[in-house]
């Protein structure tokens, strides 16, 4: 039993720090999971406070999965990982039975798991948790507890820092559809060989002040225009595909509204594309992003501005000397993918990410600016 019970702690110690550290690579990944949710709860003004729960909840993850790999304070930490594994229990079986969120984020991007799949890895860890739960008194701490404490210090403030350094400097392991050498019109495809939703058209109809859903081939038998009121027609998802490009509503829009999203990814020599996400950060780039901006007069390299902010708001951000710049509306959710820190600068050529890079790298952006 006592081998079993070391097992089971091995297992969940390694997968909660496991499942920290890929989150902690992108925590603002987990931060917009955390807003599909609330959103879908009507809790919009949870949003603001996103980023920091997520930010707490990978250190806690890593935390709580080093505590258990070292068998320290086990009463305590059994108790808030049972606790923690019932919420995100919850959380994947609301994901799978209700259907309203498509994927949980348990190891963010760079592993994507259907809602199922979550669902099934929290049960199997609830299992594991249970048995650690019950049996805690029989684990014994491989450290002394100054040890253990150090260790537990060093996790917490690494787990801080290196999601300081991704919101920062871009993530380590870049796992979105933007990624360097990945050209944008071909992320924008649907995928050869792709599978599409099946679906089945249904209506809904009121029937003496009850909406009743019936599909195409199922219609009640008594009836009758004067019985039953027509109020919509939709197609219902039977089977979920993959028929969905990597990149979806990437639309670049000028400000006099016409589409010039497939002539700037379909033009020869180098482009800048600078995406700002909010007001928030502008401090910290705007005299670094001057520098790109000379630069790029002086060798004929067009440069625009990406972001759903309104464009009066993107001129008091940037300045006087740069509201020559172009700016391109588009699309929030878009924006949020592409721009993992406030703010990013790609460097472009036909369609192609040829680099990147964060706010507070725009110095190296300009020493590696091409001819």
């Amino acid at each position: 039993m006592k081998t079993l019970i070391n097992i089971a702690r091995i297992i969940v110690g390694v997968l909660f720090i496991f499942s920290g550290l890929v989150k902690a690579n992108d925590p603002l990944g987990l931060s917009y999971k955390m807003q599909e949710f609330f959103e879908v709860w009507g809790w919009n003004g949870l949003n603001n406070f996103t980023l920091t729960l997520s930010i707490l909840m990978i250190v806690f993850e890593i935390v709580a999965g080093v505590a258990i790999l070292l068998g320290w304070r086990m009463k305590l930490f059994s108790w808030l990982l049972l606790l923690l594994i019932i919420f995100f229990t919850f959380l994947t079986a609301y994901a799978l039975f209700s259907g309203k969120i498509q994927t949980c984020g348990c190891f963010g991007d760079c592993i994507p798991l259907t809602a199922q799949q979550s669902f099934m890895k929290d049960l199997f860890l609830l299992v594991l948790i249970l048995l650690i739960f019950f049996n805690y008194k029989k684990i014994q701490p491989i450290f002394s507890g100054k040890v253990s404490i150090a260790l537990l210090l060093l996790s917490l403030g690494a787990s801080f820092i290196f999601q300081w350094y991704v919101l920062t400097y871009l993530p380590v392991k870049d796992c979105l559809p933007y990624r360097v050498g990945y050209n944008i019109p071909e992320k924008m495809k649907i995928p050869a060989g792709a599978i599409p939703d099946s679906t089945v058209i249904s209506f809904v109809y009121n029937k003496a002040g009850k909406d009743i859903e019936f599909t195409a081939d199922s219609f009640p038998a008594d009836f009758d225009d004067s019985l039953y009121h027509f109020i919509k027609r939709y197609d219902k998802v039977i089977r979920k595909g993959n028929a969905a490009p990597a990149i979806k509503d990437f639309v670049l829009i000028t400000p006099s509204g016409n589409d010039s999203t497939d002539a700037l990814m379909h033009s020869q020599g180098n482009m800048y594309l600078f995406f700002i996400h909010d007001e928030d950060n502008a401090a910290n780039w705007k005299a670094q992003l001057f520098e790109v901006y000379k630069l790029a007069q002086h060798k004929n390299t067009p440069l625009f501005f990406v972001s759903a902010l309104p464009e009066e708001t993107i001129k008091a951000l940037v300045g006087k000397p740069m509201q020559d710049v172009p700016l391109l509306k588009c699309d929030a959710v878009a924006v949020k993918t592409a721009c993992r820190t406030n703010a990013v600068l790609y460097l472009m050529n036909n369609g192609t990410i040829v680099n990147k890079y964060s706010y507070a790298k725009l110095e190296k952006a300009v020493e590696e600016m091409p001819k």
